[in-house]
């Protein structure tokens, strides 16, 4: 059968690497039985891409009649580990390979480019007699519009990419004691400051490939696992290069390497050479013809990658002590940041898998739960305790985000203004709408009681300012851009019964201001205290003041005198009731609590509420999981 090469390289090789060129030349000189194989890249300058001329030449069994007619024909293989169209990647890059090869006393020529045809080659076969077994393959006439990377064709990343993709092989030559050289050297005559290589070499010998063990997987009730192990090797190296990790399936004898096995981040990052290479019938030819995408179905691939990582995770535990501590501490710090995922987190995966993915799985997981709970029609005994469960969850997330806004209240310092705390609290110029601020998370009243949650106003923005404005129109405060009140009523007062509504009045005042500045904030509260009452005559029933400022000796000193008792705090906190009269006609005593907390005082309280209940659930969850 006649083949159209041109049109069989656009087929195979729709857009392969410049790495595949090197990859497919040395497996088959490593198919041919070499073991020197000599990599030579000339390029002028890394500037001019067309200049690229790449001569690899190895010790193998050369073009041999029976050698020669495999290459000509596509797709002619004896084994399924081939694929029989690897050279066609050449001609993706270079538009002729002129190909030199002496073996058995005769030397064979010929050109392999996009017009090959067995029938019309210029291949020649001369008797030359006793010569050195060698075959050169020399690849000229770039057709690269640009090259994308100058490290793609340094020794460097050649010598990573050949020794990871033929791992394998390597490793087989080297236990039957074969010794064995491929060597990558670099020529750039034409040096610029961005690029200045030079000319260097790098070698890939026996010695790079460490001793490895090979353990079974325990594989009896998964049938398509029969006959697979792990060949591995975690070897200690210079503490002052970086660790080299590699995980892949052995395909053909070639490696297909899987990155999500284990986490680099889960390792030492220096001192350690690390590989694992599964093996198993499996894998025979499951990979495209152009070897870049695996054939396995997904399904299939999904119990690989799971029965993989479990038994390095066993191994690199067993191989690095310190590992499991690392892990025990990993487990530990996901619990305490993410305690509504507790339960879910996959203890196989955490420490293996990146850390990041071990939470989008755990949430993953948690999700579906959510999902399999809402859309029950009905709730049997199970589905009902995982609902309960499901919630627990739902509020600890809640209680976690709260954390966060008590943790920015603690960052807060003298250089914040009395605006920045307001806005933590409650965002300036909110309205609460029908029991509920638009979302919970812009609602941070808890921070003083959880009570305050539910108080709400339907007033419209307009009248709000109304109200804010009645009250403040003595203020002293200057920057009426940034108030720092917040009034919050239970019930709206337009519409309540007389004498229904309780009442919430705060007052901010910002760390490092003087005694003066601090003992106005009471006097402040008083007296919006009064023009809020004539504001809403015979609807409130009560109310309650919140000074939330920065104490200190002398202005503990000051509410002492004013008859204020200490309660029990985290910090500093006081109280004292104070009726009060709103005019000189009307007697009416209105019962007025006053809170004085120090700003401390308003933190820690709300981190010690906060963590108690998130400690109940956190128990809950170890318990039911």
């Amino acid at each position: 059968m006649k083949v159209n090469t041109k049109q069989a390289v656009k087929l195979f090789f729709q857009n392969p690497s410049l790495e595949q060129v090197f990859k497919e030349a040395i497996a088959n000189s490593l198919d041919a039985n070499a073991t020197e194989i000599n990599v030579n890249i000339n390029i002028d300058s890394f500037e001019k891409q067309e200049t690229l001329q790449v001569e690899i030449t190895d010790n193998g069994d050369g073009f041999t009649d029976i050698h020669y007619d495999k290459f000509c024909e596509l797709l002619k293989v004896d084994e399924e580990t081939h694929k029989g169209v690897g050279r066609l990647v050449y001609l993706s890059y270079f538009n002729k390979i002129e190909v030199s090869s002496f073996f058995n006393g005769k030397h064979r020529t010929f050109t392999f480019n996009d017009e090959f045809d067995k029938e019309k080659t210029d291949m020649v076969l001369s008797d030359i007699g006793e010569h050195k077994q060698t075959t050169t393959l020399s690849f000229k006439d770039c057709s690269m519009q640009r090259l994308s990377s100058y490290t793609v064709i340094t020794p460097d990343n050649l010598h990573k990419q050949i020794l990871q993709e033929f791992y394998p092989r390597f490793y087989m030559l080297k236990n039957a004691g074969k010794n064995f050289k491929i060597a990558f050297k670099i020529s750039v005559p034409h040096k610029n400051k961005k690029h200045s290589v030079g000319s260097y070499e790098r070698t890939i010998t026996e010695s790079d490939i460490p001793d490895m063990q090979t353990v079974t997987i325990d594989s009896s009730n998964i049938r398509m696992f029969d006959n697979s192990f792990i060949d591995y090797a975690i070897e200690k190296t210079d503490s002052q290069l970086e660790t080299f990790l590699m995980t892949a399936l052995c395909v053909d004898d070639r490696t297909q390497i899987l990155d999500d096995i284990i986490a680099l981040e889960n390792l030492p990052s220096f001192g350690y050479r690390i590989v694992f290479i599964l093996h198993s019938t499996l894998f025979n030819g499951k990979v495209d013809a152009a070897r870049q995408v695996l054939t396995i179905k997904e399904v299939e691939l999904r119990e690989i990658k799971l029965l993989f990582r479990q038994k390095v995770s066993e191994i690199v535990e067993q191989e690095i002590p310190t590992i499991k501590e690392q892990n025990q501490r990993t487990r530990e710090s996901l619990g305490k940041t993410y305690p509504h995922l507790l339960g879910y987190f996959d203890k196989n995966e955490v420490g293996i898998i990146e850390r990041s993915k071990s939470i989008e799985e755990a949430q993953r997981r948690f999700l579906r739960d959510q999902k399999d709970i809402l859309e029950a029609q009905t709730l049997d005994e199970d589905k009902y305790n995982k609902a309960l469960d499901v919630s627990s969850r739902t509020l600890a997330q809640y209680i976690l985000y709260r954390e966060k806004i008590i943790s920015k209240v603690e960052q807060l310092t003298d250089k914040n203004s009395e605006a920045d705390l307001h806005n933590i609290i409650l965002p300036q110029r909110s309205i609460l709408h029908d029991g509920a601020f638009d979302s919970i998370y812009s609602n941070n009243l808890w921070l003083l009681d959880n009570k305050y949650m539910t108080y709400t106003t339907a007033m419209s923005e307009r009248t709000m300012k109304e109200v804010l404005d009645e009250i403040t129109q003595s203020s002293t405060e200057k920057d009426i851009d940034r108030p720092d009140i917040v009034v919050m009523f239970s019930n709206d007062p337009s519409t309540s019964e007389n004498k229904s509504v309780d009442v919430v009045i705060i007052e901010l005042k910002k760390r490092g201001i003087k005694l003066a500045k601090t003992e106005e904030a009471i006097s402040q509260l008083k007296q919006r205290a009064i023009k809020l009452l004539k504001y809403y005559p015979n609807k409130i029933q009560r109310m309650w003041f919140y000074a939330i400022v920065e104490f200190t000796d002398e202005f503990k000193l000051s509410l002492i005198n004013e008859q204020y008792t200490p309660l029990f705090s985290k910090d500093i906190l006081y109280y004292k009731e104070n009726p009060l009269q709103i005019s000189l006609d009307d007697t009416t005593k209105y019962p007025v609590g006053t809170y004085v907390l120090s700003i401390d005082a308003f933190i820690k309280d709300a981190k010690a509420n906060n963590e108690i209940f998130l400690n109940i659930l956190k128990k809950g969850f170890k318990n039911g999981k």
